[in-house]
């Protein structure tokens, strides 16, 4: 092994957590190094495009400002899955330089490390405002009783998460599962493959 899985997925969850909270307070910033550079890096989209989701969905915006707000969200979202590509090309090369390949009886999983790290990253942000909800003082006793459902269902959720990624690190760092990196081959920034970006083009000419 070239790391200890579970001590990787602690110090990624751990990032993620301590991010969200330092960035609502700060500039986001990216201290670290490594693979956790990669997934800070990726992290932040998810902050980015949260916030943007946020406003979005707000009745008191214009027109103007919702469409801005479309073309932010779609570039980080871009960017997102694009940075997910990146985590798991990071540890590919992990391999690589490490030496370890597949065992001949390697399987796939369904889900890339850096997939499941991309759900850990908004399980993050999820918690983050539930315990916010917590703190408001303009709500009822019913609302609160919600909230604290929905974070215990969170926090459970990113446990689960927490320990089968672990558990996928493990596999694929002795061998026992392939890595692979699945393009996300998104058309629709694509204005050559979205027909509504190259007809425009053409009218354009």
């Amino acid at each position: 092994m070239l790391f200890d899985s579970r001590t990787v997925v602690r110090q990624i969850a751990e990032l993620q957590t301590e991010a969200v909270r330092r960035w609502h307070q700060q500039e986001l910033d990216n201290p670290y190094t490594g693979l956790l550079a990669v997934v800070c890096r990726q992290h932040q989209y998810n902050y980015l495009l949260w916030h943007e989701e946020d406003i979005a969905r707000s009745p008191h915006v214009s027109d103007a400002k919702i469409a801005g707000v479309k073309r932010a969200i779609d570039g980080y979202n871009q960017q997102r899955n694009d940075w997910i590509e990146r985590i798991d090309e990071t540890l590919l090369q992990m391999l690589t330089v490490g030496g370890i390949l597949p065992n001949a009886e390697a399987v796939l999983n369904t889900e890339t490390p850096g997939s499941a790290m991309d759900r850990i990253s908004i399980m993050a942000l999820r918690i983050y405002h539930f315990e916010e909800q917590l703190e408001r003082n303009d709500v009822d006793a019913e609302h609160v009783t919600m909230v604290r459902e929905k974070l215990r269902r969170c926090c459970q959720q990113r446990e689960d998460l927490t320990e089968s990624l672990g558990d996928l690190l493990h596999d694929i760092f002795t061998g026992r599962k392939l890595l692979k990196v699945y393009r996300q081959m998104k058309m629709y920034n694509d204005p050559a493959l979205n027909p509504y970006l190259y007809q425009a083009q053409k009218l354009a000419g």
